[in-house]
């Protein structure tokens, strides 16, 4: 894989990393007085300037080189030889961006909503984005492994203090399924340390001969963790009740960032530390995807709650992701991250969409709604046009990353190409579905007939997330073009065999 490139003379990933964290804290700090407003006003400050540090990543970015830029490398925990070593290349770059983003949607969607325990709410999520952020950054494994676990517990505290009448079972469940799966890769973690004479380096760790035997062993370990994280079918089921419990922040949070986590875990640690293996157990990891882009596809067709389908939906989109990695042409990789990005603008847009209906009438079920259309013509734009993009419609960013990978499918192989496919379909189905019985039709009932439409907070989030889908969908270079050289690297790197 690529070596870094030179040290950077100024700490641009830990400005990105600290500067929500230092906000968070101050919020919990100051935000005890009961003056719920400059609370706000400071995490919302405190999300833009996370956000506007990231920026410079963006534009001092090199695409024409496979490196790893903005390195930042001192010593962390001498005795272990571990390092504190960031960095970020064409893969990373993007996800780093997109979670300071979503911090900012996250921050401005809970203005008005969360009334109780405001500080703690948005100190939940600012401390998450520069944990989530961090383990993108890292390229030593001990530091990764430390911000991969430390994002379970503001998620936990936001799902059980925040969340729905069942939020502990949820939160419990979800803290319980991703730190089971985590353990093992501790130990895989600890085994390649060993290996490789006492090194956390993720570079060293890429570079090390491992025998078929051990790359196996490290990948089934590495799938265990990061297979949750996604969630690959079947490890999935801790999802919807952690999406149906989660207030409407911790669901855009959820679907938009820490699904990508373990997709992003396999990308830096499944592929090019153990290759053989990924290539031995693709087929595997194909019928895996293609159940859950199938299946439940079917399963989200038949839910009666909003924020069940587009969580079931998640998974059949994160199938598709997974399929993408383990196809190994470069059409299926790149359309993979770019679904990876794209799904966290149109996952989170859903969930936010959910949200401002869940705030009038306090309740997801379907059929509590219909004609919609009628009180909220405002609302029922953007949400026609999300759930377009959720069926992955040309022009919106959904198409984008779907037929790169039906394209990458296709030519590893046809009929793999023409079940990936019927995702579009089952997508449409279920997406419209919904559509047609929430938006369409005559006035459901009185309580529909009351709704009011969007305010100026709702209109202008839900308009910088169309703004972001749709410049996506048409114009999608600015994204592709930064991870080309990287993925190719990759690509090359899985290729070459270690036995």
């Amino acid at each position: 894989m690529a070596s870094d490139m030179a040290q950077t003379s100024f700490p641009w990933l830990t400005l990105a990393i600290c500067t929500p964290i230092v906000f968070g804290l101050l919020v919990l700090a100051f935000g005890r007085d009961g003056n719920p407003g400059a609370t706000r006003v400071l995490a919302l400050v405190g999300a833009i300037v996370g956000f506007l540090v990231t920026l410079p990543l963006y534009t001092g970015f090199d695409p024409s080189t496979a490196s790893m830029q903005f390195v930042e490398r001192s010593s962390w925990i001498p005795l272990i030889n571990s390092y504190y070593h960031l960095g970020v290349d064409g893969i990373s770059l993007w996800f780093v961006l997109l979670t300071a983003f979503i911090t900012v949607i996250v921050v401005l969607a809970g203005w008005k909503v969360i009334t109780e325990r405001v500080a703690q709410y948005m100190a939940a999520f600012l401390i998450l984005s520069g944990l989530m952020i961090g383990v993108f950054a890292a390229l030593d494994g001990l530091l990764f492994y430390f911000f991969f676990e430390a994002t379970l517990i503001p998620m936990y505290i936001v799902i059980g203090v925040w969340g729905g009448p069942n939020r502990v079972y949820a939160a419990f469940k979800f803290f319980l399924y991703t730190l089971l799966g985590s353990l093992l890769t501790l130990v895989a973690f600890v085994y390649l340390w060993r290996s490789s004479g006492g090194s956390f380096d993720i570079a060293t760790w890429q570079n090390l001969p491992l025998g078929m035997t051990e790359q196996i062993l490290i990948f089934i370990a590495f799938l265990m963790a990061f297979a949750v994280k996604v969630p690959m079918w079947p490890v999935h089921t801790w999802l919807p009740d952690a999406h149906v419990e989660a207030p409407t922040g911790g669901s855009v949070v959820l679907a938009a960032i820490m699904l990508k986590l373990g997709a992003y875990g396999f990308l830096r640690f499944s592929l090019p530390i153990a290759p053989d293996a990924s290539h031995s157990l693709a087929g595997l990891m194909i019928a895996l995807s293609l159940i859950a882009v199938i299946y439940i596809g079917l399963v989200a067709l038949v839910q009666d709650d909003m924020k069940k389908l587009v969580a079931y939906s998640s998974v059949a989109h994160m199938g598709f992701v997974i399929l993408g990695f383990f196809i190994f042409n470069t059409a299926g990789m790149e359309g993979a991250i770019v679904q990876m990005v794209s799904h966290g603008f149109v996952s989170g847009a859903m969930f936010l969409c959910i949200g401002v209906l869940y705030d009038r009438m306090h309740t997801r079920r379907i059929a509590d709604y219909g004609g919609v259309v009628n009180t909220m013509p405002r609302f029922a734009a953007f949400f026609v046009l999300f759930s377009m993009a959720n069926s992955g419609l040309p022009a919106t960013s959904g198409f984008v990353g779907e037929f790169y990978v039906i394209l990458g499918a296709v030519q590893h192989n046809f009929w793999i190409g023409l079940l990936a496919a019927t995702s579009l379909i089952l997508g449409a189905a279920y997406s419209l579905w919904m559509v047609k019985r929430v938006v369409f039709g005559e006035i459901g009932n009185q309580h529909v007939r009351e709704l009011l439409d969007l305010d100026r907070r709702e209109f202008l989030i839900l308009g910088i997330m169309a703004i972001a889908v749709l410049a996506m969908g048409i114009y999608p270079a600015p994204f592709t073009d930064v991870m080309h050289v990287s993925v190719d690297a990759l690509l090359k790197h899985v290729a070459a065999s270690k036995l």
